[in-house]
């Protein structure tokens, strides 16, 4: 599924704005307005259709999964939901009913699943994370060089009180708004950090990079799925 630099993937929009619906923050309009923005619509349906098969769920929130190989982050289950996201890389959980995204045009069509309840990481963990490997891949990214080999991401990693702007609807904590703005920036740290520019670096060096790179990866991934799953925020 592709992303837009420094943009949420359709799962997190869909998930903040379905909540945010569920629970009176916003009106069915406005909601609407906002989804047509990339078109989400419900395989087979309109958006008005996608969003009353999330209230026929009796959930008050929709949850964000965000898998690759090797961890499912954000999934429970069953097996064919887990293939199909993992598969599109992303997914929203809305009670039993599992939501996977498929570009079509100039369309998101969602197609729905069943699925179970799974356990993530809460919004305070997902955060600490994140702040320990932004400390970590900045202390490895300089003994490889980075702003030798990729400058963009050096560049990135020294501006990381110039965070993303992100679209919140109301309702969202505004603690969640930065750690998913915070996530957004790691990753995309991580995604420069890894172009490969032609073969001007080794495979070891490839190799070693990336491995330096996973535990930056797998944190903003982790802060971007907490502050978009409303199981895990902090109350009040």
């Amino acid at each position: 599924m592709s992303r837009t630099p420094l943009a949420l993937p359709h799962s997190a929009t869909l998930a903040w704005w379905l909540t945010a619906w569920l629970r009176g923050h916003e009106q069915t309009d406005h909601v609407l307005d906002a989804l047509a923005d990339d078109t989400h619509l419900l395989e087979g349906g309109s958006a008005l259709d996608l969003l009353v098969r999330a209230r026929g769920t009796g959930a008050s929130y929709a949850g964000l999964a965000l898998p690759v190989d090797g961890d499912p982050l954000g999934l429970g289950g069953p097996r064919d939901f887990n293939a199909a996201a993992l598969e599109a890389g992303q997914a929203v959980v809305v009670g039993g009913l599992g939501l996977v995204p498929e570009e079509q045009g100039e369309t998101v069509q969602w197609r729905p699943h069943e699925a179970s309840r799974r356990q993530i990481p809460d919004v305070g963990e997902a955060d600490r994370t994140l702040r320990a490997a932004l400390l970590g891949a900045a202390g490895d990214l300089a003994d490889l060089d980075v702003a030798r080999w990729r400058p963009e991401a050096a560049d990135a990693l020294m501006n990381l009180h110039h965070r993303p702007s992100v679209d919140a609807p109301l309702g969202t904590p505004p603690r969640c708004v930065d750690l998913a703005a915070r996530g957004l920036q790691a990753w995309a740290i991580v995604d420069l950090a890894l172009v490969d520019d032609g073969g001007a670096l080794s495979s070891y060096e490839v190799e070693r990079r990336r491995d330096l790179l996973q535990p930056l990866g797998r944190a903003a991934r982790r802060a971007i799925v907490a502050a978009c799953s409303p199981e895990v925020w902090p109350e009040g």
